[in-house]
């Protein structure tokens, strides 16, 4: 009963004890590493005894810390130790008349951060304000370092760059500074440990990054900056790309003197790409871009609008102010076989047949006589063949002078990767020995053709023969003009045709036989160029027949 009244009383003694106890103080303080802050304080007590010593011994601890066996951090005891670590940095500044106080705090450190209680000791008071503390916080610096550049960045020369920090510390607590980046892969390490870097940009170095960090010594607190490198440099790499109605090959041409072929097409394009900076000025050439060559095209695309501006060669320059370069590309347009001939003459109681061809790449030519193949240079007592080519064109000749035969089959053959061609003479029955070789691939029917031709010729050659006879009946001095032929007369022996084959013409004996002895011997020589021959289903479909020839006696 006695301690329950009581409780009320040692109740009433710790309140009153509280009583008169006022720190006034902010509850938060904010400042950035480096940096220093003022924070105010005043506080007040109640005083037991009379007179007083004199001013009060106040201390600052950290939240946690014995205040009697720990350090404050700041103190106005002359006796009393502060903390190593606040040493020189947390000072106490105020009037003890007012006691208006503050606390100083300079080169605050991400360390410092932390709550802190306040301590008053005068006379027979000693008192820890624990009700009113002082939060402080402390952090990372809110500058960035800058990186000057005292020249622009040029490929393979050597350059400086410096990184500058404007922040300053209350301290004078140095700096220690790092750098980084892809681009300093061949720099020495002990190099990169300076506000000062030397190193030489390479091409490659161009849109790399390149950091600048700093770092609080003593803190764990690091501000960086980092660029992007602009370096300049020469075109280079330059590659020529081929496109087909705005189609790009997947193949770019990158070396120089670089040859291509094209089937044949309508257009093309020629699309110039090169790696430089600052970007380069492109155009285009004829062959080498020699001191005084003439530009044709002064943009990255180069039109060539047919067949035969698209061959030749082409040259692409790139240039900026630190260089040029050059890339060429050969274009040839490439098709399959264009034969011409053969064509055969009389020679020397033989035969001289020629035959050419014109290609991309150029052609192989070859003859086929008979079951027999003939090809290059080669020659024996039979035959002889002579070939040469020059350009997209190649050449062949063949001389027989023996083997000659009725119904001999004689082939002309091309042939390059894209295709094939051949053309074929056959010597007829009662053929003459002067030839003229027909291309082949003639139109299709030409067979009918030649049927419809033998007989116009039957018909017209039997109304001749009918209106000699009648002219051989008139009188003596009747003009023997021709009813049908108008003034061209027709004898007892008619001659050829300019165009006819040179074997054909009369025999001297022939123009001396007397009147009574006139033969009427009729020539008629009808020549299908470029027709195929009615031929029997197992000949080639290929060959083509030259001469057809009618007598009538």
């Amino acid at each position: 009963m006695v301690a329950l009244l009581l409780l009320p009383l040692l109740w009433g003694g710790s309140l009153q004890d509280d009583q008169g106890y006022e720190l006034r103080v902010q509850d938060s303080v904010t400042v950035q590493a480096c940096l220093g802050v003022h924070v105010p304080f005043s506080f007040s007590y109640p005083r037991r005894s009379w007179p007083f010593s004199g001013e009060p011994f106040i201390y600052w601890f950290r939240e946690g810390d014995n205040i009697h066996h720990s350090d404050p951090v700041a103190t106005n005891n002359p006796w009393r130790q502060v903390k190593p670590e606040t040493q020189g940095r947390f000072h106490l500044l105020g009037d003890p008349r007012k006691k208006n106080w503050s606390l100083n705090i300079r080169d605050a450190r991400m360390s410092d951060t932390g709550v802190y209680v306040f301590r008053v000791e005068a006379d027979d008071v000693k008192y820890s304000y624990r009700d009113k503390k002082l939060n402080l916080q402390v952090t990372a610096p809110t500058q960035k370092p800058d990186i000057h550049f005292l020249e622009a960045l040029e490929s393979g020369r050597p350059t400086n760059l410096t990184c500058r920090l404007s922040l300053v510390c209350d301290g004078g607590r140095a700096f220690s500074f790092s750098w980084a980046g892809d681009a300093l892969d061949a720099v020495d390490p002990e190099t990169l440990q300076s506000s000062v870097l030397t190193f030489t940009p390479r091409r490659r170095d161009h849109g790399s990054n390149l950091t600048c960090r700093v770092e609080l010594q003593g803190d764990q607190v690091t501000m960086e900056r980092t660029i992007r490198l602009n370096v300049s440099y020469a075109p280079w790499n330059l590659s020529i790309n081929l496109c087909f109605r705005n189609v790009t090959d997947l193949k770019a041409l990158q070396n120089r003197a670089s040859a291509l072929l094209i089937s044949e097409s309508p257009a093309l394009r020629l699309l110039c790409v090169a790696d430089s900076n600052p970007p380069a000025r492109l155009g285009w050439f004829r062959a080498s871009p020699a001191l005084n060559a003439t530009r044709i095209s002064s943009t990255k695309i180069l039109e060539l609008p047919g067949l035969g501006a698209a061959e030749g060669e082409f040259t692409c320059r790139a240039q900026n102010p630190l260089g040029s370069q050059n890339t060429s590309v050969s274009l040839s347009v490439v098709y399959p076989p264009q034969l011409l001939g053969p064509s055969c003459s009389p020679e020397d109681e033989g035969l001289h047949c020629s035959c050419s061809c014109r290609a991309q790449p150029a052609p192989s030519l070859r003859w086929r006589l008979g079951e027999g193949l003939l090809e290059g240079n080669f020659s024996n007592a039979s035959f002889k063949v002579t070939s040469s080519s020059a350009g997209p064109w190649s050449n062949s000749s063949l001389s027989l002078s023996e083997g000659l035969s009725s119904g001999l089959r004689l082939s002309c053959e091309a042939q390059n990767i894209h295709g094939a061609q051949s053309a074929t003479v056959l010597l007829l029955p009662g053929k003459p020995a002067s030839l003229t070789g027909v291309l082949g691939g003639a139109l299709a029917g030409a067979g009918a053709m030649v049927l419809l031709s033998l007989c116009l010729c039957l018909i017209f050659f039997c109304i001749v023969k009918a209106l000699r006879k009648q002219a051989a009946r008139r009188p003596e001095g009747v003009d023997s003009e021709d009813p049908v032929m108008g003034t061209i007369a027709w004898g007892s022996r008619q001659k050829p045709w300019p165009d006819g084959p040179p074997d054909q013409t009369s025999s001297p004996a022939e123009d001396v036989l007397p009147s009574g002895e006139q033969q009427e011997l009729h020539y008629a020589s009808l020549s299908f160029h470029g027709m195929k021959s009615w031929e029997p289903l197992d000949q080639e479909a290929t060959s083509t027949t030259e001469y057809s020839e009618i007598k009538t006696s």
